[in-house]
């Protein structure tokens, strides 16, 4: 096996697109960098920064459909398959509120100093990530910048360093699409320590507004006024600490200066001891899992522009997947990551940079659980319970019933359901919090035990089950109807129609596992779910994503929302329901492309390997690997060509290559299910399993091993390509596995 990976990238040039900007995150706040020392740009975020679009009126509720519904069920089980084109109050399409960059942290060299010694020094120039650390750094001869933002003390930290520093620097912001409306003001006030900068913003035609500080702590030379910023002459190095707030109403501007200051009493160098607090939470969460393909350690050495070249490499894959840990890290804390993770250096984002719950944010954070990331389930946690009471008012209102439903999409201040249009009836997905609570079963089962706010929702997605499924087919089995299979529809229908494979899926898990979590209600959910219909086969073979009698499937679609069953769930595996498994691999088979997006692209490798089908996900994969959907960054892009800030492929590749070849259940361990035959050697180290094993393995063309180490004693069944046997673990005894893998 070759020595460890590197990790980190590095380009030898400065970013000229903000896209290509290396990333610092702690979760709250983000920074983009581009690392030039002539004109320095440091873009701020902060998950909370989003744009008011329309007031706070009754479009932002959930619409009051419930005494319809009755109505548009009788219609849809008659046969009437556009009957929930008009099912809604009439309001205008109202997408959530954007993500939106706070502006730019700017530190300008005079244009005297540029010149000097310039030519010369160009070619050791240098900017780096360290996924380890968080820290990005620029360097250039004697000149060096290191940015990166603190996860102990939620603050964005950069230190610059070079002899006779002079510097502008400046709160900026100029950041493409900002509106001309903004009502802008700066503040600049001297300190002890150097200055204290401010900028405050305020939305148009709103009372919410946000406010950016910064203090400039400053070593040797002179500080003095230089409006809107300050201008520092001679200094040997500059220390800016930045907050962004929102709010409404003045914020107090003094208090956090105040407060910034109180981050410099340190017995040490201010800079080492920040660093030092917040390695201890970033390096210990980031270095518990690793992955080793053997690659070859020249393309190693090269800059991540250059190795982005050569799709087929293992360095290549080495580094997305330690990069995609590192940026979902990073973009996970208030919130788990938007469409755009916790980066954006333009206000037009693509879908409002949401969070998009009927697809991207569970593939985003789908590797969670065995990457050893439970700071990436809390924030998703998070997000559920502080919106469940906004779900209970959308169970009520669409359909008259107890309990919680989610919303498709969410700008992280209301989990209300508004969307509607007539291609995307978005508040029919009844499927949406049994979703979203998957992950927070699997980490409860990973460590072992039960969140109680996590049983808490369950049960209320098990009585809002109770409450809706209350009609039923002729041979007497409940019917799901409306019913939404995101973001597609019947060939022969209109998008809500009738018993979604989604949608079925959904509420026998959800009503099955809170039978597990509540013993008191045990035989009257899974009662209920025992009277939901099977899936269906069309006449294709393929597992039809409409349960009901002549609803046409339509295959080419970037969603495979049918396939839940498969993945993220077990309902549908090769081991307990074959020919079901096989029906879904048909599925698999036919479903097309659409427009080349990137979660379509992880979604089908997520479900292969789920199927076994190590040429499928190589496939998958390559089709992202080789399609450019990377920038030098490492951030990736929704469509091919680097077209539109994403973080689907980014934050989903780790959750691919892991499923690939390690898959668990409380019951059961799969070892190297459909490895990509590309990568013939390798190492995966630290994974966690769902019964509560931490677990190394290593392969080769001769063999593999596993080495497990349990924290609770247990019974699982072990799959390999052998065929199955029980394996008994002792927790604290470690377990040793041998495999032949040819």
């Amino acid at each position: 096996m070759s020595a460890t990976p590197v990790h980190g990238t590095w380009e030898p040039s400065p970013a000229a697109r903000w896209e290509d900007g290396f990333l610092s995150g702690n979760g709250h706040h983000g920074a983009l960098v581009f690392g030039d020392p002539d004109d320095d740009r440091t873009v701020v975020t902060h998950h909370t920064l989003v744009r008011p679009n329309g007031g706070d009126g009754e479009h932002r509720l959930p619409p009051e459909l419930a005494d319809g519904l009755p109505g548009l069920q009788d219609r849809l089980l008659s046969g009437d398959l556009t009957a929930a084109e008009d099912f809604t109050d009439g309001r205008p399409l109202q997408w959530v509120r954007p993500f939106h960059p706070a502006f730019q942290v700017r530190l300008r060299r005079p244009d005297g100093d540029r010149d000097a010694g310039r030519d010369g020094d160009r070619a050791r120039y240098r900017r780096t990530v360290d996924f380890a650390t968080g820290v990005t750094e620029a360097t250039r001869a004697d000149w060096t910048s290191r940015v990166f933002v603190s996860r102990a003390d939620d603050v964005i930290v950069q230190h610059v360093t070079a002899p006779g520093l002079t510097l502008d620097v400046s709160l900026d912001h100029r950041l493409p699409g900002a509106p001309t409306a903004l009502g802008v003001g700066h503040g600049a006030v001297l300190t002890a320590e150097g200055a204290l900068l401010s900028l405050r913003a305020r939305y148009p035609d709103s009372d919410r507004a946000y406010t950016g500080v910064t203090l400039v702590a400053v070593t040797g030379g002179t500080t003095t006024l230089a409006p809107p910023g300050a201008r520092i002459e001679g200094a040997r190095s500059v220390l800016l600490l930045t907050r962004v707030r929102r709010h409404t109403g003045e914020a107090d501007v003094v208090a956090e200066g105040r407060a910034l200051r109180d981050l410099l009493d340190e017995g040490r160098d201010a800079y080492d001891g920040l660093l030092a607090r917040h390695l201890t939470l970033h390096r210990t969460a980031y270095e518990r899992v690793t992955l080793d393909l053997a690659a070859d350690p020249a393309e190693r050495a090269l800059p991540g522009s250059a190795l982005l070249t050569r799709p087929h490499s293992a360095a290549l894959l080495e580094r997305l997947f330690a990069a995609g840990r590192y940026h979902l890290l990073s973009a996970s804390g208030l919130f788990p990551p938007r469409l755009t993770g916790l980066w954006t250096g333009d206000w037009d984002t693509a879908w409002s940079g949401a969070f998009t719950n009927d697809a991207n944010l569970n593939l985003q954070t789908a590797s969670a659980a065995a990457a050893a990331l439970p700071e990436v389930t809390e924030a998703l946690a998070s997000l559920v319970h502080r919106q469940l009471p906004d779900w209970r008012d959308n169970a009520r209102a669409v359909f008259g019933a107890r309990g919680a439903v989610a919303p498709a999409h969410t700008d992280g201040e209301s989990g209300h359901t508004y969307h509607f249009s007539r291609e995307y009836p978005l508040h029919l997905w009844t499927a949406g919090a049994d979703w979203l609570l998957k992950p927070l079963v699997d980490h409860d089962e990973t460590r072992g035990e039960r969140d109680p706010r996590t049983a808490a929702a369950l049960a209320e997605v098990a009585l809002f089950y109770e409450d809706f499924l209350t009609r039923t087919d002729r041979e007497g089995r409940l019917v799901v109807v409306p019913s939404y299979s995101p973001e597609n529809r019947p060939a022969n229908a209109s998008w809500g129609a009738v018993n979604a494979a989604m949608d079925l899926s959904a509420a026998r898990h959800a009503l099955l596992t809170a039978a597990d979590h509540h013993p008191e209600h045990a035989d009257r959910w899974r009662a209920l779910a025992g009277r939901l219909p099977p899936h269906r086969i069309n006449a294709d073979g393929a597992l039809a994503e409409w349960a009901w009698p002549g609803l046409d499937d339509s295959y080419d679609h970037r969603h495979l929302s049918h396939l839940y069953g498969v993945w993220p769930l077990e309902e549908i595996t090769p081991y307990d329901t074959p020919h079901l498994a096989a029906a879904a691999h048909r599925a698999l088979e036919l479903r097309g492309t659409e427009n080349d997006s990137a979660h379509g692209h992880l979604h089908h490798a997520l479900i292969a390997a789920r199927l076994r089908d190590g040429e499928r996900v190589a496939h998958a994969l390559a089709q992202v690997l080789e399609g450019d959907f990377f920038h030098a960054s490492l951030m990736s892009a929704h469509y091919p060509h680097r077209d539109v800030y994403n973080a689907d492929a980014a934050h989903t590749l780790p959750a691919v290559l892991i499923e690939a070849l390690v898959q668990s259940t409380p019951d059961r361990l799969v070892l190297l299910p459909a490895p990509p035959p590309a990568y013939p050697s390798g190492a995966l180290r630290g994974v966690r399993t769902r019964f509560g094993a931490a677990l190394d393995l290593t392969w080769s063309p001769d063999g593999a091993t596993a080495v497990l180490r349990p924290d609770r004693t247990h019974r699982v069944e072990l799959w390999t390509s052998a065929g199955a046997e029980p394996l008994d673990l002792v927790a604290g005894e470690d377990r040793v596995l041998t495999l032949r893998t040819r």
